[in-house]
């Protein structure tokens, strides 16, 4: 195939299908009619020899063929659209531009705070919302553009992403002050013998570090589990459990619920955390601002 043969506008409606997976919002998000996304759609068939995109009850599901070419393709128009927008800049001082970032219930208690009150100075009309990782399809948003950085401990955001190290941190075990385990150093032994309440958050690299406890053969005393971190501080100042937290965490926590952490006796490995943008977002220079302004704040010299 050769590419004087290919429409460009035939790869636009490709890849709308792709992320939006409904006919009737493509159309509406390029200004076109219903039945000239169709055409484009058969057209397209006929071109790749393929079915491409599939009716079901949740829309238009791409083929294994169509999912291939998702990567490539969109990369390919981002690079055709920067090019051409080359002279657009950004100027934190006067823009009123809303960024979306993905964090987790621990990253808005950690990066927020900070982030808004840079933003106060150094653009004061740009607006920020937060999405949790896990509530959306972070992959999709993404590349959609909906999420312009996501922050955290994300190992799905592989192919199509960069990524830029922010720290390393330490796994801790985190108490009230005055607890029986509140020293220097608690041991395995008196870790198991603990009542623990745990934050069961699926679908981050923080599920890896239960499995890892539970890989070693230890078995805690699980009195609780919530499915967020934010409301461990108040839990562990009136109780007598114990909870295992980030490092970064912690030390967020300590003054406000008067608590105490320890180094944690089971998990040693550190973990990174990272921010992450979409391949198609790499030159945009609002993305570049914000990324830039998030690594000179928190990542570890």
């Amino acid at each position: 195939m050769e590419l004087k043969d290919v429409d460009l506008n035939l790869m636009l409606v490709f890849h709308q299908l792709l992320v939006e997976r409904r006919v009737s919002t493509v159309a509406q998000n390029l200004g076109l009619s219903q039945p000239a996304v169709s055409n484009a759609l058969r057209r397209l068939r006929t071109l790749l020899g393929d079915e491409l995109f599939l009716r079901t009850s949740k829309g238009m599901e791409p083929t294994p063929y169509a999912s291939q070419l998702a990567e490539p393709i969109a990369y390919a128009l981002s690079s055709i659209h920067s090019s051409l927008n080359e002279k657009y800049s950004f100027d934190p001082l006067t823009s009123d531009r809303r960024f979306t970032l993905g964090v987790t219930d621990i990253g808005e208690i950690y990066f927020l705070p900070r982030l808004m009150d840079m933003l106060a100075t150094a653009a004061p009309g740009v607006t920020v919302s937060s999405v949790r990782n896990t509530s959306v399809n972070l992959r999709d948003e993404m590349e959609a553009g909906h999420v312009d950085l996501a922050i955290g401990l994300l190992p799905q955001l592989k192919a199509g992403f960069f990524q830029r190290r922010l720290f390393h941190q330490r796994y801790v075990c985190m108490f009230r002050a005055g607890h029986a385990l509140d020293k220097p150093a608690i041991t395995t032994e008196e870790f198991c013998a603990a009542d623990h309440v745990v934050v069961v958050s699926a679908g981050t690299g923080h599920a890896d570090m239960d499995a890892s406890i539970e890989s070693k053969g230890i078995r805690r005393k699980v009195k609780l589990t919530v499915p967020h971190f934010v409301a461990i501080g108040h839990i562990l100042s009136t109780t007598d459990m114990i909870s295992s937290v980030p490092e970064r965490f912690a030390h967020a926590c300590v003054a406000p619920f008067n608590l105490r952490h320890v180094p944690h006796p089971v998990v040693k490995t550190p973990i990174d955390i990272n921010v992450f943008w979409h391949a198609k977002y790499h030159r945009d220079p609002g993305n570049q601002w914000l990324r830039g302004l998030i690594v000179d704040a928190f990542a570890d010299q």
